[in-house]
């Protein structure tokens, strides 16, 4: 009898995890053609990191350069600061469809439905990653035109890959937390904001962080996205990359530690 009813648990655990990851995928699959089929978004997804290439490029690139050494050009240093950069404002994607799918109760219908509580959240988070993906892809074609060269190998693009997904997951979660505490979109858009433009100006991301002075380059040189752009800087162009690589894979696993149940926690708590 205890056999059995340890059978019966075992395969209910079973069905669940199945059930969580077939709901997971459909919600993914709803968030990425949401994605596609909002002109809005693929803009921001194509257009806005060349933008930023293009701008970077030309006002700060005769400034900066000085700072640099003979072997690196500027459009080389850019490149890892603009990809950071732009995954971590895309994040705010996820924070904006959180918040509207709370808003418009589309959360409270599925959750009439027999469905896992965190497929929102996965759907939304993992729907980032293949944006940013995309995103990445692109910069790294306009940079090509602008006259970005890596030297990386295959395997450093796979370290290149893994960082990346990594990093979108950590800030994609996070974002996911401020969705759920923010009451509006504008109030996600001012949060996000304010918790990512410091980190990503005040960093290594377009200008050498050694170049700071005072507490700005203390903050610069030892912040959680500095060591993501350093890494990846690292890799693309063939510098050493030194703790950054470390570092930037123990600030992302930390950060997803805390903010992956934290983000279920206060979704769980939010609908029920």
């Amino acid at each position: 009898m205890t056999n059995d009813k340890a059978s019966t648990l075992q395969f209910t655990k079973h069905n669940k995890f199945v059930g969580a990851i077939v709901d997971s995928l459909l919600m993914i699959k709803r968030s990425s053609t949401h994605i596609v089929r909002n002109t809005d978004q693929l803009f921001g997804t194509f257009f806005q990191p060349i933008m930023f290439l293009a701008l970077f490029t030309a006002v700060f690139g005769g400034a900066v350069a000085l700072a640099l050494p003979d072997s690196i050009s500027y459009i080389n240093f850019l490149m890892a600061g603009i990809i950071v950069q732009t995954v971590a404002f895309g994040s705010t994607t996820t924070a904006i469809a959180v918040t509207n799918d709370l808003q418009r109760g589309i959360v409270d219908r599925f959750r009439s439905l027999p469905m896992s509580d965190l497929a929102v959240l996965n759907g939304h988070v993992v729907s980032d990653v293949f944006r940013n993906s995309l995103s990445t892809v692109v910069m790294l074609t306009a940079g090509l035109l602008f006259g970005f060269r890596s030297n990386a190998s295959f395997a450093d693009w796979l370290a290149i890959a893994g960082i990346i997904i990594l990093f979108t997951l950590a800030i994609s979660w996070l974002a996911a937390i401020v969705g759920l505490f923010a009451k509006s979109v504008e109030g996600v858009q001012l949060l996000t904001f304010v918790l990512i433009f410091p980190l990503t100006f005040a960093s290594s991301a377009f200008v050498p962080a050694e170049s700071l002075s005072g507490w700005l380059r203390v903050f610069a040189e030892n912040q959680p996205i500095t060591h993501v752009i350093d890494s990846l800087r690292a890799l693309l162009i063939g510098t050493p990359i030194g703790n950054s690589g470390w570092l930037a894979v123990a600030w992302c696993v930390g950060t997803l530690v805390v903010a992956l149940p934290l983000a279920m926690y206060l979704f769980r708590k939010k609908t029920n």
